[in-house]
């Protein structure tokens, strides 16, 4: 290992260099072995690398800097945590891209850079500067790193970077939580997205945008709680906190928050936001949860925002921690390894067959959730993972009303027999409508919603073979990803009804077509979308994600297409120069290549029936997507015609002559 050649005044003999004298030299020895060690020191000098295994100390031994490894993963973070024990770090350089193995180094370069590197990828630059002769990063007491510019007498000539302008998930005294008005920099935490893993979690804290002097906590980009604004010189929550000072400060340059805190103080201060949205403020001998929206208990949910639920949940519905196995694989969200606990258990809320999520998994992120038919058997088994299962409070205030009314009178005969013939016929129609569900999602494949079916419906279904792996999406997280199909979200409008833009809870954008009530198209063509899409695979058709049945609703979900239909740019005069003769070119080869695959490559020998422009998607290279399959109609392997009863196609007028295109 390269050792750190940092300076030391360990030799205050002046005559220790002399060889002819033994003792100076054994004392200088001896100082040097008594000293810290150069990994001892709080300072990194241009030229200088500090190694995994490494340490920086701040001046007074309170901070230390170095490479650590969470859980029991093989990653490593550059971080900064009290010197007193291994508690969690305060402060992550490379939140998102972990180091494996140990091959981690920081370094103030030749150039006065301040660079990450390793061994597996691109180094991760801290602080770039255009030329600078002699600059050095220092660990200070208050477990700033700082990276300054020095004059050459030693003096400092100006401060180039601090971690406190990066925060992770911890406030510390004299950092600041706001906005600088002239750089337009904001400060704020972000939860790390599990116990074990400091990537960027669900939960932001910061001061609130719409000019309200608050703090304010986000989850995923909505309000999730509020401080209260600042009055009379305090945030009513803090005023118990003698050993914290918060501070709020408003001027032409920057606006926030911060805090101090005593001189007599005993512990180690912070103010942590933890992955599950609950702000943690450390106190003597204690952590103290100031705010967590997730219990009852009035005092730690003041200023909480109640969170929209679906009418089949109710707010008293809550999730208990149990070890055990459920009867079911369960559904695993795809590319869930950027969400955390708290996302999983807001999807499974909004899912009203959801009774049990957990995280896939053994660093607490992922997420998979399990509907009704799935039953929980508990074992505590230390290899099993933590499953939250759903505790419903049954609302037992109506049984009380029946006995107190039936005490003062009887309900009249002919009332309990309307009641029972009504609500005869009500099953009968909820069992008509289920069984249609299940007949069409028996087709598509759907073995995903096998919980929507009861005693032998749900036998058969269990035996069908799977079909296309399509995910299926509960109405509610549609609703949510296009805002309650926001006019602002909507895309166009087709012959199957209104399209839509809409983004998923890990960040994917998606497509939604929704089938309108006025459509001229039905179950066929969105058996016939669905299907065929799903089974066919090639790069000039257009991918389907998933669909919802739910209701009267039925839903498609596609991916993306950031560029539009091809019809967008042709009979546009000024988009369409935007396509050149070689682009042009290369869309009519890719249709034509979807086309052949259709035609005489795919497993299945299908007939679109409705090309036309608008029917031709574009990705963001402008590759041609063949979409739209709901005219589509499939041929047997040999055959080449077929007589059909019904014109398909879309009516189009020109010049008083309507025609049916294709």
């Amino acid at each position: 290992m390269k050792q750190l050649v940092l300076y030391h005044n360990c030799c205050p003999l002046m005559n220790c260099k002399a060889r002819n004298l033994f003792f100076p030299w054994l004392l200088c020895f001896i100082l040097l072995m008594i000293s810290p060690s150069c990994s001892d020191m709080d300072t990194l000098a241009q030229g200088q690398e500090l190694k995994d295994g490494d340490n920086l100390f701040s001046a007074s031994g309170i901070f230390k800097l170095g490479f650590f490894k969470p859980g029991h993963a093989n990653t490593s973070y550059l971080g900064i945590w009290y010197n007193t024990n291994n508690e969690r770090a305060v402060w992550v350089a490379n939140r998102d891209t972990p180091i494996f193995g140990n091959s981690g180094t920081l370094r103030v370069d030749d150039h006065g850079n301040l660079k990450l590197s390793y061994s597996q990828g691109d180094s991760v630059v801290l602080y770039s500067v255009q030329a600078a002769s002699n600059t050095s990063a220092v660990l200070l007491d208050t477990g700033n790193f700082v990276l300054r510019e020095l004059s050459p007498d030693g003096s400092i000539k100006q401060e180039l970077w601090q971690s406190f302008d990066s925060p992770t998930d911890t406030l510390l005294p004299k950092m600041k939580l706001g906005i600088n008005k002239k750089s337009g920099l904001s400060w704020s935490l972000t939860s790390w997205i599990s116990d074990e893993v400091p990537a960027l979690g669900s939960f932001t804290l910061g001061m609130d945008p719409n000019g309200r002097n608050q703090m304010a906590i986000w989850w995923r980009g909505n309000i999730y709680w509020n401080s209260g604004p600042w009055e009379n010189g305090l945030v009513k929550m803090f005023d118990k906190f003698s050993d914290y000072r918060f501070s709020y400060i408003s001027n032409e340059n920057e606006t926030y928050f911060t805090y101090a805190v005593s001189k007599d103080i005993t512990i180690f201060p912070r103010l942590t936001l933890n992955e599950k949205g609950e702000m943690l403020v450390f106190l003597p001998d204690s952590m103290f949860p100031k705010v967590s929206c997730s219990t009852s208990a009035p005092s730690l949910r003041a200023g909480c925002v109640e969170q929209k639920l679906p009418k089949c949940r109710s707010p008293r519905d809550k999730f208990v921690s149990k070890m055990g196995l459920m009867s079911t694989d369960g559904f695993t969200f795809g590319k869930s390894d950027n969400l955390s606990l708290s996302d999983c258990r807001a999807l499974c809320l909004k899912n009203c067959s959801c009774v049990a999520y957990a995280s896939t998994n053994d660093d607490g992120t992922g997420c998979k959730i399990w509907s009704k038919d799935s039953s929980f058997t508990e074992q505590n088994r230390k290899e099993l993972r933590s499953i939250f299962i759903i505790d419903t409070k049954i609302k037992i205030w109506w049984i009380w009303f029946i006995i107190v009314c039936g005490g003062a009178s009887t309900f009249p005969l002919s009332f309990s027999v309307c009641y029972v013939i009504w609500r005869k016929k009500k099953e009968e129609a909820n069992r008509s409508e289920k069984m249609k569900q299940a007949m069409l999602l028996r087709e598509l494949g759907g073995n995903a919603m096998s919980y929507t079916l009861t005693g032998k419906l749900k036998k058969r279904w269990r035996d069908q073979k799977a079909g296309p792996e399509l995910q299926i999406f509960s109405f509610e997280n549609i609703s949510d990803a296009t805002d309650n199909f926001s006019t602002a979200n909507k895309l166009g409008e087709g012959g199957f009804g209104p399209v839509y833009k809409g983004k998923l809870l890990d960040g994917q954008e998606i497509a939604i077509k929704r089938l309108s009530r006025s459509s001229g198209q039905g179950l066929v063509e969105f058996k016939n979308e669905a299907i065929l899409i799903a089974k066919l695979q090639h790069t000039n058709l257009v991918r389907i994600l998933g669909f919802c049945i739910q209701g009267g609703e039925k839903i498609l979900i596609y991916e993306y297409m950031p560029n539009k239909s091809l019809d967008f740019f042709l009979f546009d005069s000024s988009r369409k120069n935007l396509v050149n003769w070689k682009k042009r070119f290369s869309i009519i080869e890719g249709i034509a290549q979807g086309l052949v695959y259709l035609h005489k490559y795919s497993r299945l020998k299908v007939i679109h029936r409705d090309l036309k422009a608008s029917n031709i998607l574009l990705d963001k290279e402008m590759n041609p997507k063949i979409s739209d399959f709901g005219m589509a109609r499939i041929f047997g392997l040999n055959g080449s015609e077929e007589k059909t009863n019904r014109v398909v196609g879309t009516l189009i007028c020109h010049e008083r002559h309507c025609v049916i295109q294709n």
